[in-house]
């Protein structure tokens, strides 16, 4: 099983359809950055429904030691840069990561990278869920946008 690097999306929209307890079942490790932490708590201040990850004995938060300089110029927010920048410093972990801009640097810094969809197509073929579709429903509903050409693609793969 992978050891996965966190940003705010995946753990906020797997949570938004009831499902963040399958990074547990997918994953030997979690770790989030602190900047993804105070990500979720700026969300809950403002009355959003969000994750309280601080109180999951299966996630440690871990921050990097730095942050590359030419990323800060970067139209990337705090808790994506941190997360980057923790998966450029354990580059044998997967970044979870769905901006576009976000996975295209990571994977042209040579990071795994992967995202909620990815999570989803995990999570049928461990035999978490016996379909996908429902799950993309509930994403969608909960704020996530994806493609038409994405959903059937993804629901290709999962054999849908």
């Amino acid at each position: 099983m992978p050891e996965l690097i966190s940003n705010t999306s995946p753990v906020l929209y797997l949570h938004r359809i009831g499902q963040l307890t399958w990074l547990r079942e997918l994953a030997s490790a979690l770790w989030i950055p602190e900047a993804v932490i105070e990500e979720l708590r700026e969300g809950r201040r403002r009355g959003y429904d969000v994750p309280d990850l601080e109180h999951l004995e299966w996630i440690e938060v871990v921050s990097p030691k730095s942050v590359p300089s030419a990323w800060l110029t970067l139209d990337l927010g705090a808790g994506e840069l941190a997360a980057l920048a923790l998966a450029l410093e354990h580059p044998d972990r997967v970044a979870l990561l769905d901006d576009e801009l976000a996975r295209r640097i990571g994977q042209a810094a040579g990071l795994t990278v992967w995202g909620t969809l990815r999570i989803l197509l995990s999570a049928k073929e461990k035999g978490l869920t016996s379909a996908i579709a429902p799950h993309l429903t509930r994403l969608e509903a909960s704020g996530m946008w994806i493609s038409e050409s994405l959903r059937r693609r993804v629901l290709i793969l999962a054999g849908e």
